[in-house]
């Protein structure tokens, strides 16, 4: 008996995939990075931006506008600016880079396929993943914290625990999240439907709460904490570029989620509507509150759980935790976990599972927050906090996702010309190379000039920092051009040779 082959067919804009056992006894293969069926694209442009509102309506999200006044040197009213049109910026890439997901069924992993290789793809994903567990770490971090401060007002023998009690807390939070990804893509879908607007209630409540004892425009004209007579342009191209790094993550792993949206319109207007506008009102009240918390609580308190724990009310004080958590699960599930999973079952589809690969998200988190969290059972001491983390963090892992941002975009359209090879992208044999040198060179050179302006920052070489420092201050922007520019001229010789 022949073996079945699989084979392709065009539904309205999409691309469906009857696969046959030529797909099933590949090792590129497994159900769950395979591309989405019809009856699975139900996502509406609303889903999409409930999406977008769960995300960015996260504690992150507001700490990150109090780091552009703190760490960036900006005025309240330039870092308002700032988080307006970085995420404008930020559109442009997640947009472009959700079209194959969404015309193909596919996830990043296997987008990534088609410009790394069909082996290569694992560097720029297992690049993107590491970064989901940290940041997977830092919001299970800010959950755990929600859960102690929740049981402290309920009991006051909890409360004695300190940063015992932020600890189980973190681990609480950390099976909660495992749990809603487990269940699959449409627990996920429900959760931000759900999800979004308490942390809205949340935002509204601590606005009314601060309204009274705050003056606005006086916020609003606090002056700058950069050196007096320092020209604006560096810092805020600097806060920009922190900013859109911010995002760099998901406008890479975007098709994991457009795989699911019912059209390419669908995609588009839903991110359109959900982030711009809801990354300012949150980041804005960040960084209008942070200015403000030194006269509400008599010091600087750069996130919402622990301004919130000041409120004298514990029935406040409760209900706003219960939603912080719901809210931090959702933003945690959707834009940390579900990447790195896709991302690790790519390595090995026959031996690594959607479930396994959650379960290998989670203890790289708890591992890259272990500091933190033996520094809050004091079994260590350490001088690193989570905001200089933000302000270095996302400059140095933003020069390192735009090349890829960049060289995804250039091959679907200018080179790929919006036509993959579905079948090929889950074969070793079948068009696509093991390492496509195009990409992976289109990479290490943005990669090598930031690793390049760092070690001279680091030794003092003065000369080569002088010529190469601008490379990593703005590396999102310089990343993402460089490596689509060469990836264009290095790719479209074997393109046209291939055609």
């Amino acid at each position: 008996m022949a073996e079945s082959i699989s084979t392709l067919r065009e539904v309205g804009e999409h691309i469906e995939l009857d696969v046959g056992e030529d797909l099933l006894s590949s090792p590129r293969y497994n159900d769950d990075i395979a591309p989405t069926r019809a009856e699975q694209r139900t996502w509406s442009r609303w889903n999409v931006a409930s999406l977008w509102v769960g995300m960015a309506i996260c504690v992150p999200t507001y700490t990150l506008g109090g780091v552009l006044t703190a760490f960036f040197g900006l005025s309240v009213a330039e870092a308002l600016w700032t988080i307006l049109i970085a995420n404008v910026v930020v559109l442009i890439p997640l947009t472009l880079n959700a079209y194959p997901g969404t015309r193909y069924g596919i996830p990043c992993p296997v987008v990534l396929r088609a410009s790394f290789g069909i082996i290569g793809s694992n560097v720029p994903a297992l690049i993107r993943a590491v970064v989901a567990c940290g940041w997977f770490g830092v919001q299970t971090l800010f959950g755990g914290i929600a859960i102690h401060l929740l049981l402290s007002a309920l009991f006051e023998s909890w409360a004695s625990l300190g940063g015992t009690g932020e600890v189980i807390g973190f681990f609480i939070f950390w099976v909660l999240n495992i749990t809603v990804v487990i269940r699959g893509s449409e627990s996920i879908k429900h959760l931000e439907a759900w999800a979004a607007p308490l942390l809205l209630i949340v935002a509204v409540g601590l606005a009314a709460w601060a309204w009274p004892k705050v003056s606005i425009p006086e916020l609003l004209a606090t002056p700058a904490t950069r050196p007096e007579g320092a020209p604006v342009f560096g810092y805020f191209m600097a806060g920009l570029t922190a900013m859109v790094g911010f995002w760099a993550t998901l406008s890479l792993n975007i098709p994991d989620f457009s795989r699911f949206a019912r059209s390419q319109r669908a995609q588009i207007t839903g991110q359109i509507i959900g982030l711009p506008l809801t990354m300012l009102l949150f980041s804005g009240l960040g960084v209008l509150l942070t200015a403000a918390s030194l006269e509400l609580v008599g010091e600087t308190v750069s996130d919402p759980i622990n301004l919130i724990g000041y409120i004298d009310s514990p029935a406040w004080v409760v209900l706003s935790m219960l939603m912080i958590i719901v809210a931090t699960i959702s933003t945690n599930t959707a834009a940390n976990i579900v990447s790195p999973t896709n991302s690790f079952q790519n390595v090995a589809p026959r031996y690594i599972s959607e479930n396994r690969g959650v379960l290998i998200t989670g203890a790289i988190g708890i591992l890259l927050m272990s500091w933190e969290l033996l520094q809050k059972l004091n079994w260590i001491d350490t001088d690193i906090s989570l905001e200089a983390l933000y302000s270095t963090w996302l400059i140095g892992y933003s020069s390192l996702l735009g090349p890829i941002a960049g060289i995804m975009v250039v091959d679907y359209f200018l080179v790929k010309k919006q036509s993959y090879d579905l079948l090929a992208l889950y074969r070793d044999d079948a068009g696509y190379p093991a390492w496509n040198k195009a990409g992976l060179i289109a990479f290490a050179v943005p990669v090598g000039l930031t690793v390049l302006t760092l070690v001279s920052r680091g030794m003092e070489w003065s000369l080569v920092a002088d010529y190469t420092g601008w490379f990593y201050d703005y590396g999102w922007f310089t990343g993402s051009f460089l490596g689509g520019l060469i990836y264009y001229f290095a790719a479209l010789p074997g393109a046209r040779s291939s055609s």
